[in-house]
């Protein structure tokens, strides 16, 4: 069936000399992956190399085969040029760090436009704007709504927070996956918020660091098969 639809690019591997399989989250049809054939070596056509960056957000006309876990791309068309996002260094570790993310966390063959809407918003505020410290922090946080395990904000009063459950508690279990003390205080100042509010939340390199340990641990303990990003440690490298 051939689909035209919105796409972001989730990730883009080498296979055998000139060809790509690229992994999308298009509009219409959730995850969707893609072998692009002799893509390395053509310097010419509709389907180039240079539109599959990491979240590079584009248009394309495929041929989608349920019967095949690969399909293929009959064209593709750049959305947006990102002004700022592959020239800025910070800003491409938090690309790479972020891809990885959803190339793991993302694997459903379904409509999701929602989801699609705040991925697409996302990267364009990303793109736009220059304090950034604290994006891929509070990027990971809104983005448990749209996996279905965002912490339930009632009774934020109370000191505990309980990661396996998802929600605030009186009592400090015996369990290791309780926040509390200054990491609690940290992690409520995100709950809520827009990316426009990033800016009233200061958090030094031990804080943010110990903000984002929390946040992958939390998703290791709602997805099955969330793994740690390799990219973690550049991350770690430049935001100090």
């Amino acid at each position: 069936m051939i689909v035209t639809t919105k796409a972001i690019v989730l990730n883009a591997i080498k296979y055998r000399d000139n060809d790509l399989i690229v992994k999308c989250f298009t509009e219409d049809e959730g995850c969707k992956s893609y072998l692009l054939r002799g893509v390395l070596s053509s310097k010419k056509g509709k389907v180039r190399k240079s539109y599959f960056q990491p979240l590079s957000q584009i248009e394309l006309t495929g041929d989608h085969n349920k019967n095949e876990k690969l399909n293929s791309i009959k064209d593709v068309q750049p959305l947006h040029h990102y002004v700022s996002i592959y020239f800025d260094v910070y800003k491409q570790a938090i690309v790479f760090f972020l891809a990885e993310i959803l190339n793991v966390s993302l694997q459903e063959e379904e409509e999701n436009r929602d989801l699609y809407t705040f991925l697409e918003i996302s990267f364009l505020w990303l793109d736009t704007h220059d304090k950034t410290a604290n994006f891929h922090i509070l990027f990971m946080l809104n983005l448990s709504k749209f996996l279905g395990f965002y912490p339930d904000v009632s009774n934020m009063e109370l000191e505990y927070f309980d990661l396996v459950e998802g929600r605030f508690s009186k009592d400090l279990s015996q369990s290791k996956n309780v926040l509390s003390g200054d990491v609690l205080k940290e992690f409520k100042l995100l709950l809520g918020i827009n990316f426009d509010s990033l800016e009233k939340i200061l958090l030094n390199s031990s804080e943010r660091h110990e903000i984002l340990k929390v946040l992958i641990q939390y998703f290791e303990l709602h997805l099955t098969g969330f793994r740690t990003p390799k990219s973690l440690e550049v991350l770690k490298t430049l935001f100090r």
